[in-house]
């Protein structure tokens, strides 16, 4: 049996980021069912980094990432992490005062500026005049690396001693002499702390455990790349999103990727895109724009798993000494990794939170599994 200080379940984004804080000053194993990290949701992310998505939990942690992701460590990644995408949220008419509500939120007021209908077609040339009636603008959102984020921390694990079993399914979890015992494939492993990052699969691994569900949802949601006109230079476009978030576009490597911005609750698995979805982006893309979309280029489905109250699950059971939540990130476990990594390594550790994350207006009780145990039980 090998023995380590934590496990951690899931080497996507959340479990990776983590597992290389922790790796830091402890012994760490860290368990991927698949052949590869990162297959599922990180792996199919077009992630963007915007301090103004998400509820004010959300943000937080968004704003507590902004100075890893604009400003990594040396040699963390050979790229630069973030690069410079402006987000333009967009409304008809009907939209108009929902936008406004939104923008009057304090903490959306100072990163965004509004714009009239005109202004933004500037920004976004395909949009249609009796469509769009005013817009909110974003200057310093960005696209994110998440390759390269990711595998950044995987390197920093590495580097740390860390050790990385891949092609290990958990299929069996007990806790005996005050460790865990897990069983991964063809291998048994040991420790105190078991860190349940499982992504869709976290209610699973939790229930393995003997730990009750908190009742996550994996929904799906649908990407789809098509081909702009040819004599169209899309490069310099912004993120346009409807203000309700029905749809969004933005350029990708030359191509324009669309989605009808879906959360179809589903069952942990290979997610594969629904046709309708597919139908639904480009119907709803086509009616806000001028584009002419004759069939996609690629389409693929991914997963975002959310808790009841849309904010990630963060810390130790109350039912189970040393089994640790960190799951239920949404469809935000991106652009938050680097602050939520922190935030989970210092919990895991008995730590305070770091300040710089608190003064951003993250706390522990926001995030505590205990705010479902009543339910849960």
């Amino acid at each position: 049996m090998s023995q380590s200080d934590v496990i951690v379940v899931g080497a996507g984004i959340a479990g990776a980021s983590v597992a290389a804080h922790l790796a830091k000053t402890r012994r760490v194993v860290l368990i991927e069912g698949e052949e590869r990290p990162g297959y599922h949701s990180t792996g199919r992310s077009a992630a963007l980094f915007t301090e103004i998505y998400g509820n004010s939990l959300i943000r937080s942690l968004t704003r507590g990432s902004r100075g890893f992701l604009f400003g990594p460590p040396p040699a963390f990644a050979e790229v630069p992490l973030a690069r410079p995408r402006g987000c333009l949220y967009i409304a008809t008419a009907d939209q108009s005062a929902a936008l406004k509500d939104f923008a009057n939120q304090p903490d959306i007021r100072p990163a965004t500026r509004p714009m009239s209908a005109d202004e933004a077609r500037r920004l976004c040339p395909v949009l249609r005049e009796e469509y769009v009636v005013e817009a909110l603008y974003e200057p310093a959102s960005a696209d994110i690396e998440v390759h390269s984020l990711h595998q950044g921390y995987l390197r920093w694990f590495r580097s740390r001693s860390g050790t990385l079993l891949t092609s290990a399914p958990v299929h069996g979890i007990e806790r005996t002499n005050e460790a865990w015992t897990v069983r991964a494939g063809m291998d048994t492993l040991s420790a105190p702390i078991l860190i349940n990052a499982a992504g869709a699969w976290a209610d699973e691994i939790a229930a393995l455990a003997g730990i009750a569900r908190i009742g996550l949802v994996p929904c799906r949601r649908t990407a789809v790349l098509v081909d702009p006109p040819p004599e169209m230079a899309i490069g310099a476009w912004p993120f346009v999103s409807d203000i309700d978030d029905r749809f969004y576009f933005k350029p990708e490597a030359g191509r324009l990727f669309l989605s009808p911005a879906d959360e179809t609750p589903t069952v942990a698995g290979d997610a594969q895109p629904d046709e309708w979805d597919v139908a639904v982006a480009v119907e709803r893309v086509e009616a806000a724009t001028t584009l002419k979309i004759d069939r996609p280029t690629a389409r693929w489905a991914g997963l975002r798993t959310f808790a009841p109250d849309r904010s990630p699950v963060v810390g130790f059971s109350e039912e189970a000494a040393g089994f640790f939540w960190l799951a239920g990130q949404g469809g935000y476990g991106i652009q938050t990794a680097p602050a939520l990594s922190r935030v989970a390594a210092a919990l895991a550790l008995g730590l305070p939170l770091p300040s710089d994350l608190v003064d951003t207006g993250v706390n522990a009780a926001e995030i505590s599994p205990s705010r479902f145990a009543p339910r849960a039980r």
